[in-house]
């Protein structure tokens, strides 16, 4: 049997202990096997060994291999520029490593510093840390629960166990034993450690510390769940290892062809120079085809997302995520908080023979009401308009003040002069006061027990009898609402002479006045919300901690819940296999009263199935399934330990916020992939005419410098401004992109090969037009359709679907901007004092230079073309 299922007394045996409390001897002894009371420090990677662990991409090492050679040619400030952009990668990629680390600081530092514990008979304070199961402890308002443990008393006792429940509402504790088997949320005569006492005084003994603890077992989780790659960095680290392989051969093959051509022509050439000549060409190609500012391009592209992330409610605080937030097919939410108000709100109220309660004119029944549920009631508004008390009693307050009936000027009007405070054993309240010249009692609580309490019933102003035809009408009102997951509530009325002082055997007998049913109602936009991340393809998951028939009724009022859809207990979910899970994983769109692991196998079964997984989660208990999750987002307002494990984090707890964000992240991947594409199309335009030039034995099209400067004027501006690029048309209406597709998938290596075609072949018809007059001048012209080409290209990759035009031609100032760089750039390279160094002769004239100009804007044009065609 589990502790909480044991009477008090059996526990004490079981673990060998008296109500005294343990000897000094019996503590020596469990601290020995047991263990401190703590969550042990796990060993952590070095930070040196994570710095050299971001060398080992392919793409990375053909990048080393590269610079290293030019450093011993004497090419040191292009060395210089790779080394910087491989060192800042890899930093960045220490950085948030480190920083996932400190959710479990974060769960260390919630533990209670203190605890009073019972020892030898005497009551004294010691270390949390040095406690053992079998410890006897003390408890008063305030105090953070040192250890888990089994409730000997409970006077009043409320603890807020949110941070492992995920339900804001402080629990009422019991010491009976519980004879079912349920979960952490209704273990109600069970305490657990870094909880929080709200209200009353108990006494608990120690079942488990440590790692043994719940929230140790969360630590263990959150060291075990796996960190997730994103989508992108695994296509790119897969395609980097191929692309390198690819490079490294091309390159091989190159400089084979060139040196075995200068050995079998026998030129008269300094073969030593040549052949350093082919292999400066040759490591030049590598550093043309390697577009070695693509993960700085793809951070800065993500780091734009972020920035407006941030303006939807959503701070990013890993950068991949932004990408994994584009790619999700599961969102699985919370309840409170995310998709309603956290704020329960009187919704309905039943007033006997008031056809329309609250509407035009004030009857006796509203106002007797409104009295009871101001008066016998403790909760208030600050001034700074925080609320204190319980949400239910805040709820009828707000309530009072919606009728124009500020709570405030009753409380001042009237005086309690005595009161039967709320116990959850009778499930009511009693106040006394003064109304009218008349001291009544006034009355609320649960309705089963008001109404059998009940021996009147106020029906429009008149007092009679509680016959059986009202009692029907009482008990089928209250199964109404309690069937929509509606909380209830009654209130009653007595009067009592002036002498009286009231007991519990007064809280009988009373006039009933009427019901109230509230709730915690779904956020305004959720509705629209729903809908939307449902044609996106994303199906909303709802788990949380609140009960089966609540939890449901909401997901059907929002629409998350289809008529066929299931909504399961984490006790149900428990007693299902594997097999089975995986069956109804797709119906199943409500989880309640679930457990920490239960979160964790929800996300691994969504995630065995192929799909990107976002978890939102705001206590303790959420953040092993944070981190399991592809991505977890932490709300703003949980525990620094969920937001530690989290991804993202929402600043208003909205759902609205995420789906607005998969929005956003979309657009991003989005761009990220048209700066992929507008990367590759130039370098692959680069290498057709440098392998047609070699084929055809012509003289090299470009010299190693001018890759370079090609390199350096495109391969950065231009693809960061089209990480500015606007959201396409129907970016939320295509459902999430399959994970196993690759970077180049959806028409984007279609459009890298058009496109690199096409640059390819301006490119080589400029050469050869240059060539007919020398072969500085095929240099020259190749170089100024490359640089050209690949400069305009910037237009044709703002989309696959639009024209340059349809897209809005000045609607991204950033490529107009890039654009206009690259020209002047271009034009640095024809003045007279950078010709000799660019290799441009002095006969490169008006001529030649509009020639290639035509060229590389008639490849553009033709990009725009074979787009509208492909589209019809």
């Amino acid at each position: 049997m589990e502790m909480y299922q044991q009477t008090k007394e059996d526990v004490l045996k079981n673990l060998e202990v008296t109500e005294k409390g343990l000897s000094d001897d019996t503590v020596k002894r469990r601290l020995e096997e047991e263990g401190y009371n703590e969550i042990a420090d796990k060993e952590k990677v070095p930070t040196w060994k994570l710095f050299l662990e971001t060398f080992k991409d392919a793409m990375v090492i053909v990048l080393l291999v590269a610079a290293v050679v030019q450093l011993i040619l004497g090419e040191v400030i292009e060395s210089v520029i790779i080394f910087l952009v491989i060192l800042l990668n890899a930093v960045i990629s220490v950085v948030q490593t480190k920083k996932a680390e400190s959710s479990l600081d974060a769960l260390r530092d919630m533990s209670a510093p203190e605890a009073k514990v019972i020892r030898n008979g005497t009551t004294s304070t010691i270390m949390a840390r040095e406690l053992v199961p079998g410890d006897i402890v003390k408890l008063e308002a305030g105090d953070f629960i040192p250890a888990d443990g089994r409730l000997l008393e409970a006077e009043s006792l409320k603890i807020n166990e949110g941070m492992l429940t995920g339900e804001s509402d402080a629990v009422q504790k019991k010491i009976d034993p519980i004879n079912e088997d349920v979960t952490i949320g209704d273990q109600l005569n069970m305490v657990f450690s870094s909880s929080l006492v709200v209200n009353g005084r108990g006494t608990f003994v120690v079942t488990a510390t440590g790692e043994k603890a719940e929230i140790g077992k969360i630590a263990e989780m959150i060291e075990t769940a796996e960190q997730k790659q994103t989508p992108l960095q695994r296509k790119l680290d897969s395609f980097s290892k191929k692309l390198g392989i690819a490079i490294l051969l091309l390159c091989i093959l190159i400089f084979a062809v060139q040196v075995g051509r200068l050995w079998f022509t026998g030129a008269e050439a300094d073969m030593t120079t040549a052949v350093l000549d082919a292999l400066m060409f040759s490591v030049a190609i590598a550093v043309a085809a390697i577009p070695e500012a693509l993960s700085s391009i793809v951070t800065i592209v993500l780091s734009v997302g972020t920035n407006k992330m941030a303006k939807q409610h959503a701070i990013i605080r890993r950068l991949p995520a932004v990408e994994t937030l584009g790619s999700t097919s599961v969102i699985c939410t919370d309840k409170t908080g995310t998709l309603t108000k956290n704020q329960m709100t009187v919704t309905e109220t039943y007033l006997p023979g008031v056809d329309k309660p609250f509407s035009d004119s004030s009857s006796q029944n509203e106002r007797l009401l409104i009295q009871t549920a101001v008066l016998c009631n403790d909760s208030y508004i600050n001034e700074d308009k925080s609320e204190i008390g319980d949400p239910t009693e805040i709820a009828l307050i707000q309530f009072s003040d919606k009728q124009n009936q500020p709570y405030q000027e009753l409380r001042e009007k009237y005086k309690r002069e005595a009161e039967l405070p709320f116990d959850s054993d009778r499930k009511m309240m009693s106040t006394v006061y003064t109304i009218d010249g008349k001291r009544l009692m006034l009355i609320k609580g649960g309705p089963d027990v008001m109404v059998d309490r009940a021996s009147s019933i106020l029906v429009d102003g008149e007092v009679i009898d509680l016959n059986e035809e009202w009692l029907k009408k009482l008990q089928d009102q209250n199964e109404g609402y309690s069937q929509q997951a509606l909380r209830v509530l009654a209130f009653g009325y007595k009067e009592i002479s002036e002498d009286h002082k009231i007991t519990l055997d007064d809280e009988k007998d009373f006039v009933l006045i009427g019901l109230t049913a509230m709730m915690d109602p779904p956020r305004d936009a959720v509705y629209g919300s729903i809908e939307e991340a449902k044609k996106a393809g994303i199906k909303p998951v709802m788990i949380t901690g609140d009960h089966k028939t609540t939890a449901q009724a909401i997901g059907k009022e929002i629409g998350l819940m289809n008529p066929d859809d299931l909504a399961v207990t984490g006790k149900e979910l428990d007693k299902m296999s594997e097999q089975e899970l995986d069956e109804k994983l797709e119906r199943i769109s409500v989880y309640a009263r679930v457990s920490p692991e239960n979160k964790i196998r929800i996300v691994k079964a969504w995630q065995r199935k192929g799909q990107i997984t976002a978890m939102t989660g705001d206590g303790v208990n959420d953040a092993p399934a944070l981190k399991q999750a592809d991505i977890g987002i932490g709300m703003g307002s949980g525990t620094d330990v969920a937001k530690d494990s989290a991804a993202m984090v929402l600043t208003d707890d909205n759902f609205v916020s995420i789906v607005k964000a998969v929005s956003v992240g979309r657009t991003v991947f989005d761009n990220i992939k048209k700066a992929i594409a507008y990367l590759f199309a130039g370098n692959l335009g680069a290498i057709i005419a440098i392998l047609f030039a070699v084929l055809m034995n012509w003289a090299n099209p470009f010299t190693a410098l001018q890759l370079l400067f090609i390199n350096l004027v495109n391969d950065s501006l231009p693809a960061i401004a089209l990480g500015m690029e606007k959201s396409e048309p129907n970016v939320m209406k295509r459902k999430p992109r399959n994970i196993d597709e690759g970077i180049f998938a959806g028409g984007t290596l279609r459009s890298v090969i058009i496109r690199g075609l096409l640059i390819g072949t301006a490119v080589i018809v400029s050469h050869y037009t240059g060539l007919q007059h020398s072969d500085e001048m095929g240099v020259a012209m190749a170089f100024t359709t490359l640089i050209l080409a690949r400069t305009l290209q910037t237009f044709p990759a703002r989309s696959n679907v639009q024209t340059a035009i349809k897209a809005g031609f000045f609607s991204n100032k950033y490529v107009l901007g890039a654009v206009l760089v690259g020209f002047v750039l271009y034009t640095i390279t024809i003045l007279p004092f950078a010709r000799d160094i660019f290799h441009i002769p002095a006969e490169f004239g008006w001529n030649e230079g509009l020639i290639a100009a035509g060229l590389a804007l008639g490849s553009v044009i033709l990009m725009e073309i074979v787009k509208i065609f492909r589209n019809k």
